[in-house]
């Protein structure tokens, strides 16, 4: 399947450490056609840290993308019934909105437009970054995965020894992750490790 002339939402939420390995993958499906459309939480818009300010990385996107930026969640809801999406992204996804999405809370664009996705009955894909998903968020990741129309990024631990209970997402398995979604599939396997050596 191509991916050309699809419309994907791509939502970023504030797993900062994890913005340089997305940003790729961003450019990877407008080069292969897509038309993408970022949404991202406050957080990311606002926060500056070690790995970048909060504007620059939204500037970045905007230019990459050719779109501006969701961040509100009245922006957001258009993308059901008006304005609908093929597919909605949410890479990186933080454990915090994790653990929204999966008990039905939309407290930003982010979230919102996921809600629109999934009241469309188009897929939503989903590439976690948590320090918690095989701890306390472990229920509400569960929980997503038995969940009809979402499908997730394959991912496994990133660093056993010092985290874990963390789970991050192979983010360059995206591409083709959103395109089995589309088909109604999940790539598999969807567990596996983190890094290829």
């Amino acid at each position: 399947m191509s991916l050309k002339d699809k419309r994907i939402g791509f939502g970023i939420s504030a797993s900062h450490c994890t913005y340089a390995e997305v940003y790729p993958q961003i450019e990877k499906l407008v080069n292969l056609g897509a038309d993408v459309v970022p949404v991202v939480t406050g957080n990311v818009k606002s926060t500056n840290t070690r790995f970048g300010k909060g504007f620059e990385w939204i500037g970045k996107i905007e230019e990459l993308t050719g779109n501006q930026t969701i961040d509100s969640i009245v922006a957001a809801e258009p993308l059901g019934p008006k304005i609908p999406l093929d597919c909605m992204v949410i890479a990186p996804l933080t454990g915090n909105s994790m653990s929204k999405f999966a008990n039905a809370m939309t407290d930003n664009a982010v979230l919102m437009a996921a809600k629109a996705t999934l009241r469309n009955q188009k897929p939503v894909v989903l590439g976690i970054s948590t320090n918690d998903a095989l701890g306390l968020n472990g229920v509400n990741l569960m929980r997503l995965m038995a969940t009809k129309n979402i499908y997730f990024i394959p991912f496994g631990q990133d660093d056993p020894v010092k985290k874990p209970n963390s789970m991050v997402a192979r983010m360059a398995a995206l591409p083709e992750t959103i395109e089995a979604a589309i088909e109604g599939k999940q790539i598999q396997p969807v567990i596996i490790e983190k890094y290829l050596d």
